[in-house]
């Protein structure tokens, strides 16, 4: 067990409310933009069944002007509970899209005011909403007034060091009637880069009361319960720690309820998985999947001797025989040697990929 546990509040065994949704589970899968479609989604749910999981973000100026709804948008009547989230900078847009989400069977909708990518910003969605609070608050009230489930917020701790506006923003949202706010603790232009400041996510849990779930830098059950410790947040949102690691979700979820690790899966059914998710792209995408493979695939093959030629291969493939071929081939020579290549130290795991670069 980690020490740590035992200096974490009762709540965490017990179901986290949003509004009138009731989750028995305080970790969360966080959207992500070309990863979080159905297919991911289902792999996510197999090991983490209780969490909640979320969509790819869609934008609601798209979906205003479309004839029918896109396959983001698209959710499996069986993997409650389920969040849409959705972008924009038009209250009314959104409000209609949020209307979109609940026909769709949606628990709640997320309003993505956190994203740092130029092409979002630039149309006033995302993370230039922390600079315009005023409208961030009048879009929330609208969507909050046109459906009659939670609305929740996720977004960043400012626009950058010098307007970190977190603590006055959260309480805006939290007021014009958000049941729930996502913090990823990075300021927008720090993008992906440094470290998450999780010392923000504790002030806004300080001024806020509707549920705080923390969200940055969570690659491990070790830093999820570090992040929890630190924060006091009501729960942790794992983003990119998932990538080519769909159980993340599932074991952070276990040892906030029982205090243990799950066994950490192999490189061989890594990659087992692996073949699973190629084929479930190829199956909901056609050739389109094949091609948003590619970088899953890479994600994929990771921890073991031979893993950059893996990856190497695994990005130029063009088929799912292709990815197949490469990924039997890897599980055949682990399953040679019979080791497990995880329980190696860091240090010599490092030096031995270092190798195959």
């Amino acid at each position: 067990m980690i020490s740590g546990l035992s200096k974490l509040p009762q709540k965490f065994t017990e179901p986290l409310t949003i509004g009138n949704v009731i989750l028995q589970s305080r970790v969360l899968q966080s959207p992500l933009s070309g990863v979080t479609d159905l297919v991911f989604r289902r792999l996510v749910r197999r090991y983490a069944p209780d969490s909640m999981l979320y969509t790819e973000m869609i934008s609601a100026t798209d979906l205003h002007h479309m004839k029918s709804l896109p396959k983001l948008m698209e959710i499996d009547r069986y993997e409650t509970p389920i969040s849409i989230q959705l972008f924009d900078c038009r209250p009314d847009f959104l409000a209609e899209a949020a209307q979109k989400a609940v026909a769709e069977g949606a628990d709640t909708v997320d309003i993505n005011m956190g994203c740092p990518v130029n092409k979002i910003t630039k149309k006033g969605g995302g993370s230039s909403l922390l600079r315009q609070p005023e409208l961030a608050a009048q879009i929330v009230r609208s969507v909050v007034d046109a459906v009659d489930i939670p609305v929740t917020v996720k977004t960043r701790i400012g626009w950058d060091d010098a307007e970190i506006t977190i603590l006055d923003f959260a309480k805006r949202m939290e007021d014009s009637g958000a049941k729930m706010i996502t913090v990823h603790a990075r300021t927008r232009s720090q993008g992906y880069t440094g470290n998450a400041k999780w010392e923000w996510i504790r002030k806004v849990k300080e001024v806020l009361t509707i549920p705080v779930i923390a969200n940055g830098d969570i690659f491990s059950v070790e830093a999820a319960i570090a992040c929890l410790e630190q924060t006091g947040a009501d729960g942790v949102m794992c983003s990119r720690g998932t990538l080519g690691y769909p159980f993340l979700v599932g074991e952070v979820d276990h040892f906030l309820k029982t205090g243990e690790y799950l066994p950490k899966p192999t490189p061989i059914q890594c990659l087992e998985v692996a073949k699973e998710h190629l084929q479930g792209l190829w199956d909901y995408k056609g050739i389109r999947g094949i091609r948003q493979s590619r970088k899953h695939m890479t994600w994929y093959a990771k921890g073991f001797v031979g893993a950059a030629a893996l990856r190497d291969r695994l990005c130029r493939i063009e088929s799912v025989q292709d990815g197949f071929d490469c990924l039997d081939e890897a599980i055949a020579k682990l399953a040679h040697h019979q080791e497990d290549f995880r329980a190696i130290s860091p240090e010599d795991l490092a030096e031995m990929i270092a190798m195959q670069q």
